[in-house]
């Protein structure tokens, strides 16, 4: 896929293990960018590792090397939409899916992702790697 795409969480972990179908990919990308909450969830799994020092040595680096989106109030709007057609639905997804949900339509993103509950956010773009 070319074009400007946000990462999921399991993608980025799956580039941090050298999946060569994430960095293949990766590599015919324009842009790529990382929401926030994503680094949240990976600095978490880090703390809680056993390789403490390690893993977050390697988060930092790739936290500033990499286009971090940050949410806003704008972030917040687009959550709202979506939550709240999730409850419509009766297909709720994790709170911090939402919101990665939120800033990919914020900034019209292609959600890249290992998880299949996204496809349950209408108008999401998405696509599996």
């Amino acid at each position: 896929m070319s074009g400007r795409v946000l990462l999921d969480t399991n993608v980025v972990i799956a580039l941090f293990a050298k999946d060569l179908s994430v960095t293949e990919k990766l590599a015919n990308t324009e842009e790529v960018f990382v929401p926030s909450i994503v680094l949240g969830e990976l600095y978490f799994g880090a703390h809680n590792s056993s390789r403490v020092k390690e893993n977050l040595s390697r988060l930092d680096a790739f936290a500033q090397s990499s286009a971090v989106l940050r949410c806003d109030s704008v972030t917040a709007k687009h959550y709202g939409q979506i939550k709240r057609q999730l409850k419509v639905n009766g297909t709720p997804i994790p709170e911090n899916d939402i919101w990665i949900s939120a800033v990919a339509m914020q900034y019209g993103l292609a959600l890249i992702i290992r998880d299949s509950h996204f496809a349950t956010v209408d108008s999401l773009s998405i696509a599996r790697w």
